[in-house]
């Protein structure tokens, strides 16, 4: 079995059904090699759960709601306000604790002295008959508590992680995960009914056991959490503290691994809700060379075959136009490789007029000269200030400056932003209808822009990245990757990272005295495999350049110091 769960292309059916609120709570306990997690194998049945490694959880009910009496240390108002909601927070809590005690045996429980209780109760005579009444729905919880004298220990259960099942699931789940540690005096038993298998494992092992452990995806990301931790104070202090629990909703997606989810931290992700808001599993998670994705009615991408270490997945070509006249223009025709050109030329719906180039580097350019004269389209851009690293075959008609304003077929508005730093001639292209910026290589999605001078310039870079953030964008649409949500936050994100090299750059100077960019590199980039030093030392070359020209630091005879305070 796989680590995470496949799945196959759901039915429009599907898609409609709405999602079932439930709860899951994640038992930990401090064990000879750290924590331990208890996970349980459901038993073999007919749907996607069949057989699979869970963690305590279920269906929230109505009678969990009657259970709001017998609860200690939260009330209603304060569950609902922790898990974002204006009322029956405290359900969920209340179902977390019950599907863990039918399940596991385990009961978060204090008695008439406000003790938890002990083993003796949940494993003997007294209590464990319970469990098969409560889970078949014939006995309430809010009764088994009244019978024994029994308040639910909610306030032990600590918020972690809020999950939506995807589209094209047949069983659809709005599932809470909570946290907390095994009861000093209890002993998990599994129920025989629901689950057939129980262990205690390290969340690393039971992550290396994955090829024989049915893991769904929402069990393999929370064991990697935890993995992260030593002991259960330390997991639950974090869990404690306060901060933003995201919403996380795969979305289901078929490529080179098959049909799987996808999840919110995977390039794909954002693209997949644009192009496949129903979830009919009609988009794909990874870039295929050569194959034309139709982004919109105005936009079409096709991706070069020359994937790296520096393009990511491979140059992105984009199509603009369409309409009634069904004109296209190019963006970044990409590297000299007559498939990519034939791929573009079957891309493209109709013929292409227009070809604009965001900046000359050689995987983004090349192509322009074999495209233009199949084509004869008009080619746009500018030439760089500097050769080094440039396409020397780059001959626009139209030089461009910045601004200008390009009215093409199927109501496409198309304005050139100038946006040096990564290259001195680099453009940025805004599709006005779509909120979208074209970024070539100012923002890339999958690794930070190399910034080489002397074409490359930082400041200028850095002021660039502040000036589109004054523009209003929904999408970027990098050189290479997918489309991109959350415009701002991802140059904000370029902007803080590069300023915190640069102050790293300041630390190691101070520290080290005058030194030379080598033993800098060393230093600086220490958090970087030193197979990408090479590049690294042409930002780190950068980042010194700003600081020079910023009256911070001086350079003499290869040595580098900073200025006098």
């Amino acid at each position: 079995m796989q680590a995470t769960d496949t799945v196959s292309p759901p039915s429009p059916s599907a898609v409609e059904r709405p999602a079932r609120p439930a709860s899951t709570l994640v038992v930990v306990r401090d064990g000879a090699a750290g924590i331990e997690v208890l996970l349980s194998r459901r038993t073999q049945s007919n749907d996607q759960f069949s057989g699979a490694w869970v963690f305590p959880g279920g269906i929230v009910d109505a009678g969990d709601r009657v259970a709001h009496q017998h609860c200690v240390g939260l009330d209603d108002a304060a569950a609902s306000t922790r898990l974002g909601l204006e009322s029956g927070g405290l359900d969920y809590y209340i179902a977390a604790v019950r599907e863990c005690f039918e399940e596991s045996g385990l009961l978060l429980a204090v008695d008439e002295t406000g003790e938890l209780v002990e083993l003796d109760h949940v494993r003997g005579d007294t209590l464990g008959p319970w469990r098969g009444p409560l889970h078949r729905g014939e006995r309430s919880l809010s009764a088994f508590c009244s019978e024994f004298g029994l308040r639910l220990a909610v306030d032990r259960l600590v918020y972690l992680s809020h999950w939506l099942t995807p589209f094209g699931r047949p069983k659809r789940f709005d599932t809470r995960f909570f946290i907390a540690s095994l009861p000093p005096t209890q002993t998990a038993a599994f129920d025989g009914t629901e689950m057939v298998e129980q262990l205690w494992l390290p969340p690393a092992e039971a992550l290396a056991r994955s090829a024989e452990m049915k893991l769904m995806t929402p069990t393999e990301k929370t064991l990697e959490l935890v993995a992260h931790y030593a002991t259960v104070d330390e997991l639950l202090a974090w869990a404690r503290s306060p901060r933003t629990v995201p919403l996380t909703m795969p979305r289901v997606a078929k490529g080179s691994q098959g049909m799987r989810p996808v999840l919110p931290d995977e390039h794909a992700w954002a693209e997949l809700g644009r192009l496949d808001p129903a979830g009919h599993g009609h988009g794909s998670y990874d870039i295929q060379p050569g194959v034309a994705v139709r982004l919109s009615p105005r936009l079409i991408r096709v991706s070069a075959n020359n994937g790296s270490m520096m393009t990511g997945p491979g140059t992105n070509t984009y199509l603009v136009g369409g309409g009634a006249a069904n004109e296209w223009a190019v963006i970044d025709p990409g590297p000299l490789d007559e498939r990519h050109v034939e791929a573009i030329l079957e891309a493209a719906p109709g013929p292409i007029r227009w070809i604009f180039v965001t900046h000359t580097h050689n995987d983004h350019s090349p192509a322009t000269v074999p495209l233009q004269a199949r084509t004869g389209a008009q080619v746009f851009g500018r030439v760089a200030a500097h050769p080094e690293w440039q396409d020397a075959s780059f001959d626009p008609h139209t030089h461009l400056v910045g601004g200008e304003r390009f009215e093409l077929p199927g109501e496409s508005t198309l304005v050139a932003v100038h946006t040096p730093g990564h290259a001195s001639n680099h453009l940025c292209y805004l599709l006005v209808e779509e909120k979208m910026l074209f970024t070539g290589d100012h923002v890339m999605q999958s690794s930070t822009v190399v910034i080489n001078p002397p074409d490359g310039d930082m400041a200028a870079y850095l002021r660039s990245l502040h000036e589109l953030q004054e523009h209003d964008l929904e999408w970027l649409a990098p050189g290479h990757g997918f489309l991109m949500a959350q415009p701002k936050q991802a140059m904000q994100a370029i902007v803080a990272h590069r300023l915190k090299r640069e102050a790293k750059v300041v630390a190691a100077m101070r520290s080290l005295g005058p030194v030379d960019t080598e033993a800098l590199l060393a230093k600086v980039y220490d958090d970087v495999p030193p197979r990408l030093h090479k590049m690294a030392k042409r930002s780190l070359t950068a980042h010194l350049f700003k600081l020079r020209d910023d009256g911070a630091a001086s350079e003499r005879s290869g040595v580098w110091s900073l200025a006098p305070r």
